[in-house]
């Protein structure tokens, strides 16, 4: 691992992410350098932590819980209640967030606002008392409408909303539809805003991206058009779309609304479940943004199959976010979000919650499952593992790759199997995953556990990822039962000769990397573990094979643990820090980079 001196910073940037190329994470000077070819995230705020990056200007905003916490402002009387983010610099960028009316005083509005440069001068996507959605230009007390659609505006129910400034470019969509694009020039740049006017409101999952591409749009809702209703929590790192370019006219479109017998068009959408079946070898299936509620599973069957030169695609289209919220189930085995059981699919941008079990199941083989986020389900967000207790050991789950992909916060009653990531009891071989980061789940980030009766499963590769607070939720709820290890490799005595490399523990509650029973001759290299609370470590029997490793504590903590074939190129941790640990001082930040390389600073 090569390190360059940088401020007061540290930046770790994984090389060029394609779904066919591993290269190394090195500690790099400078800026990454962003393509246009998606979107890079500039701020979200989901409110489970708090509304720390918030300033308050009139009303009165509280944390309420709706299914998740979201920021409320409760007082019909205020004619200007505001509460700003961001930067002041910014220009050019789409902001993005679920805004939920809870009463309209005479002239009320409930709004997202873009590029305000002071208190009363922004411009705002509107959802009215009066049923009409409006992008307006305020100016103090002058309000200008520069485009509207006149539609249902119930109060107790979700809309999304979402603007992009470009330019002098202005445009406003509600539930992933666009209402208008208007030329105005006022205000070149400004923060954004959670925003009521004579009325009370909840707002949840902010994002902010540097995309500005204006995708094809149907045109608005009328007022009978249904809207989802459903109340979802926020990514804490949102998905980029796949693609700016115009989509093939042969494509499937999904929306919130649309119908299963329709064509699936852009203007004329189909359901998900309509187009898993409908897709055709090399077809894409493409998601437009809004909340999606399910209360069985999503399932792409089994022969239900792409080819390895013309996968099947399932995609958010373009920079939109479609989040599938399966909050209608009970926890339960049987209850998953998404499954995969079919080969060569490309799963890209999807957010998958509250599942009474897995968020994703994967038991299919060849798949790509790109820049998605499993969160707060009632078992492991992502997990890889056969489907039915009969299927053969040549047909587990093999060759799949995980990539830019995020999971946190997902929870079981009783605190003991929800893991960000897993791969576990039964996979096959060649499973990767790359450029992944697992976050505040009850138990482990990742869980390689195999067992006696089902016998070793496949090596899996873990590469250029991070694992974070695990064992501890977003909200600090945590549970006894849960392992709380940042990597947990193995299980039962059986050897698996898992590879992990370039990959960070950090601040897990137990172990940060473990070999959990595993006896096999693992490959350990260039990770880096810091402040996990028992062992950094911890690696009691195998013949695993440990090269430049590092690991740091900036308080006591006991000693490293290491059986195995290792070599001066490691500094591990036996009370005090080796020379490498400077570079790791200070608060853990993350982000993805526009072409999927995750990029983790200290500083």
């Amino acid at each position: 691992m090569r390190l360059l001196a940088l401020s007061h910073r540290r930046r770790f940037v994984a090389a060029l992410a394609t779904a066919a190329a591993v290269t190394a994470m090195t500690v790099v000077a400078g800026s990454v350098m962003l393509t246009p070819a998606s979107a890079a995230t500039l701020f979200s705020a989901d409110f489970e932590s708090g509304s720390s990056g918030w300033s308050k200007s009139g009303g009165d905003w509280t944390l309420v819980a709706d299914g998740s916490q979201t920021f409320q402002q409760s007082n019909t009387g205020t004619d200007r209640a505001r509460q700003f983010a961001g930067s002041t610099s910014w220009t050019n960028y789409t902001v993005q967030a679920r805004v939920k009316p809870l009463g309209f005083g005479s002239g009320g509005v409930s709004a997202l606002v873009a590029r305000s440069n002071g208190a009363t001068t922004m411009y705002r996507l509107a959802l009215t008392g009066a049923n009409r959605v409006e992008l307006q230009y305020m100016n103090g007390s002058t309000i200008t409408v520069l485009a509207g659609v006149s539609r249902t505006v119930a109060t107790g129910t979700w809309y999304t909303l979402r603007i992009t400034a470009s330019g002098s470019s202005i445009s406003g969509y509600i539930d992933g539809t666009l209402i208008g694009t208007a030329t105005n020039s006022a205000i070149s740049a400004g923060r954004i805003g959670l925003f009521t006017g004579y009325a009370s409101a909840r707002f949840d999952d902010v994002l902010v991206t540097d995309s500005t591409t204006t995708p094809p749009s149907s045109p608005a809702p009328s007022a009978s058009s249904s809207t989802p209703t459903s109340p979802s929590p926020s990514p804490s790192s949102a998905s980029p779309s796949p693609s700016t370019s115009q989509p093939p006219s042969s494509a499937l479109y999904v929306a919130p609304n649309g119908v299963a017998g329709a064509a699936g068009t852009i203007t004329n959408p189909t359901t998900l479940a309509s187009a898993i079946t409908r897709v055709t070898a090399g077809g894409t299936i493409f998601m437009r943004g809004g909340t999606y509620s399910f209360s069985s599973t999503v399932t792409i069957e089994t022969g239900n199959n792409g080819t390895s030169s013309a996968r099947k695609k399932l995609t958010a289209y373009q920079s939109e976010i479609p989040i599938l919220n399966f909050s209608a189930q009970a926890e339960d085995p049987a209850n998953r979000g998404l499954a995969v059981n079919g080969n060569y699919w490309h799963v890209y941008g999807l957010i998958v919650e509250r599942a009474g079990d897995n968020g994703i199941f994967v038991s299919g083989s060849n798949n790509i499952l790109e820049r998605t986020i499993t969160r707060y389900n009632r078992d492991t967000g992502l997990q890889l593992s056969r489907t039915l207790s009969t299927t053969p050991k040549a047909d587990w789950p093999a060759n799949n790759l995980i990539l830019s992909a995020e999971s946190h916060d997902n929870a079981d009653s009783d605190g003991e199997d929800a893991d960000g990531f897993a791969a576990k009891l039964t996979v096959g071989s060649g499973n990767v995953f790359r450029y992944a980061v697992s976050h505040n789940n009850i138990d482990d980030g990742w869980d390689l556990y195999t067992k006696t009766d089902t016998g070793a499963i496949g090596v899996v590769t873990i590469e250029d990822s991070l694992a974070y607070n695990n064992g501890t939720l977003s909200n600090g709820g945590q549970a006894g039962a849960g392992d709380r290890n940042g990597y947990k490799l193995g299980g039962e005595d059986i050897a698996v000769n898992h590879i992990v490399r370039r990959s960070i523990a950090y601040n897990n509650g137990k172990h940060g990397f473990t070999y959990n029973s595993n006896p096999g001759s693992m490959t350990i290299t260039d990770n880096v573990s810091i402040n996990n609370s028992e062992r950094n470590f911890s690696f009691d029997a195998g013949s695993s094979v440990f090269r430049g490793n590092t690991s740091c504590r900036s308080g006591s903590g006991t000693n490293d643990r290491i059986v195995g074939n290792s070599d001066s190129s490691n500094q591990f941790w036996s009370g005090t820090n080796g020379s490498r640990c400077s570079a790791y001082a200070g608060a853990l930040h993350w982000s993805f980079a526009s072409d999927g390389r995750l990029v983790v600073t200290f500083g």
